[in-house]
């Protein structure tokens, strides 16, 4: 098939394997996960063992503790940035994306139904302050943090002066919480002081408008071809389309029908050199965690899950479960569960009855990743259920 040139108009096929490409999941990157973490501008990570599993999944012969003593060693973090929710991501990134995702958080103190109203009128920056002395003095729980910085604020809810802090500072989880196998609560100090470096400083308008630049190539090489919004929508971060037009020659620009709803062909902008596979490029069975970033990373999703499917995916809480890949799109969900002396057992939820062959795909893959996710388990079995 020939290559796509600029101003092509690319079809569904065809942005379902680019997306599948450069997230590694056609092929597993042979490399070290560090390189995956680092090219997918990081993984969701509200649950601590969602970016274990998106790895397994995404990088050769990957194992429990190549993450883990990456926490040890300082090298990742799980920090909140992108659309305000926590990320495992690289050193790197740990001290530049909370500065450029400011604005999410700067909005989200003025509007948060919960912790809004009770930090109306309260000196913001000298909470921030004071909470920075406290995490860089030691790593704190939230609740201790809330409690410390009530001393000094017996008028607001702990709970909320925590928040305050949560949304000024650039705030990370510290281990063990994050590697596997190990539990505690949630402890926070600065990026600055778990890695020993300043933050980046985006004060200066160029040098945070080089960085957003710098943010939509990056995102476009893991997630493209993709629209301004698409892009707006992964990072939560609005007024992208001023960023974009200023990148030049540095991208090219594609056309895509329009998305569900809409009547006008969409401008989807790429790399220059993005991956762009064969459409008929076989996709294998791939497992993802919950809140997976490319089930997350367009506005228009259709590229890898039906809006049907979309749908059966919703939930009252917004939650988003773990779901599997069936010749690249999003098939179904899946669970793991141990219950006393069973085996440890990965159940598969087809969403419609699947073929003699590809159950036997769903099974060999899923019998890999039981293993992986109860390590613990003497025995494991895979249950693939057609409702």
């Amino acid at each position: 098939m020939t290559a796509p040139a600029p101003g092509d108009l690319l079809s569904p096929a065809q942005l379902n394997r680019a997306l599948l490409a450069r997230q590694h999941l056609l092929d597993r990157h042979e490399g070290p996960a560090l390189g995956v973490v680092e090219h997918l501008v990081g993984q969701q990570a509200q649950n601590a063992w969602s970016p274990y599993v998106g790895l397994w999944s995404r990088v050769a012969d990957f194992g429990h503790a190549e993450l883990g003593d990456a926490f040890w060693a300082r090298t990742v973090a799980r920090i909140a940035v992108m659309r305000g929710t926590i990320h495992l991501v690289t050193r790197q990134d740990a001290l530049v994306l909370p500065a450029l995702m400011a604005p999410i958080y700067a909005r989200d103190l003025q509007v948060n139904a919960q912790h809004a109203a009770a930090l109306r009128g309260v000196d913001v920056p000298a909470v921030a302050a004071a909470a920075r002395s406290l995490v860089e003095d030691e790593p704190r729980v939230t609740t201790d943090l809330g409690r410390l910085l009530a001393e000094r604020w017996p008028s607001v809810a702990p709970g909320s002066l925590a928040y305050a802090a949560r949304d000024t500072l650039p705030l990370v989880q510290v281990p063990p919480r994050g590697v596997w196998g190990r539990s505690g609560a949630t402890t926070w100090t600065t990026a600055d002081a778990w890695f020993g470096s300043a933050s980046a400083d985006l004060s200066d308008p160029a040098v945070r408008l080089h960085e957003l630049e710098r943010l939509v190539l990056r995102y476009l090489r893991a997630f493209g071809p993709a629209s301004v919004t698409d892009v707006q929508s992964w990072s939560g971060l609005g007024g992208l389309r001023d960023v974009v037009n200023r990148l030049g020659d540095r991208i090219v620009r594609y056309r895509a029908d329009p998305a569900p709803g809409g009547v006008r062909p969409r401008e989807l902008l790429d790399v220059p050199d993005g991956l762009l596979p064969d459409p008929q490029t076989p996709a294998p069975v791939r497992f993802l965690p919950d809140y997976d970033n490319v089930l997350l990373g367009h506005a228009d999703r259709t590229r890898i899950v039906s809006q049907e499917h979309r749908r059966l995916l919703a939930s009252p809480n917004g939650v988003i479960p773990a779901t599997f890949l069936l010749d690249g799109r999003v098939a179904g969900t899946w669970a793991v569960s141990r219950t006393g002396g069973e085996p440890a057992t990965l159940t598969v939820r087809p969403f419609a009855a699947v073929s003699a062959s590809d159950r036997r795909l769903l099974e060999d893959e899923a019998a890999g990743l039981v293993r992986f996710m109860a390590d613990e388990a003497d025995t494991h079995r895979v249950l693939v259920v057609d409702d």
